[in-house]
């Protein structure tokens, strides 16, 4: 089966696979599909961790994915229903069925995502396909690094990259397909994702492909 990536709303994010379903973030989904093999959590910020919305996707074995700094918070949010994993920045790991690696996400000159948090976003390593899912970041020198043949960056601005920031980010790691997110919800609208869409390489696809 081959990688089929959707960007449900914001940074809510799902991958399905041969590997298993999985989410990123799931925020204000309109739907209660109770699909998830496993959801990966950026960080603690309400757009990106919420316990109702996890409970949305969540079905009997979930796996939660959550940075080593929010272990205790996701354990006390989510009441103790699902077996958390915590990974912390610039490390590796091995799943029943996938590998991951935690890139840094955080701000180099805004304070809403402190280095010290230790804020993530993940590197999928599915089968020979690398998704990247970028969390809320600037233009680091870690996310420079990644290889990936996706990457999933946000371009909203104010707590994160803007669209020029973002393309210059995709522009440099060359990814073979570009999705733009976190953008026409709390923040930022849809003329950030045209923008960052107008700015990356013509030889880089990208796909805005956010439903709602």
């Amino acid at each position: 089966m081959k990688t089929a990536t959707e960007v449900l709303t914001h940074s809510s994010i799902r991958i399905r696979s041969d590997r298993g379903v999985i989410y990123a973030d799931p925020f204000r989904l309109r739907d209660e599909p109770h699909d998830a093999d496993y959801i990966f959590v950026t960080h603690e910020h309400y757009d990106h961790f919420s316990p109702d919305d996890i409970a949305k996707v969540s079905k009997e074995g979930t796996v939660l994915v959550v940075p080593e700094s929010m272990k205790a918070k996701a354990e006390i949010d989510t009441a103790g229903k699902y077996t958390v994993v915590t990974a912390s920045p610039g490390t590796s790991f091995e799943l029943d069925d996938f590998s991951f690696e935690a890139i840094p996400a955080y701000n180099r000159l805004k304070p809403f995502h402190p280095r010290t948090a230790q804020w993530l976003g993940y590197v999928f390593v599915l089968g020979d396909e690398r998704i990247y899912v970028a969390g809320d970041t600037d233009l680091t020198v870690e996310a420079r690094q990644v290889r990936c043949d996706t990457a999933l960056v946000p371009v909203g601005g104010t707590y994160t990259m803007n669209a020029k920031q973002a393309a210059e980010l995709v522009n440099a790691i060359r990814p073979a397909t570009a999705i733009p997110t976190h953008y026409g919800g709390p923040v930022g609208d849809e003329k950030d994702a045209e923008e960052f869409a107008a700015k990356v390489d013509p030889a880089i696809k990208v796909e805005i492909i956010k439903q709602y």
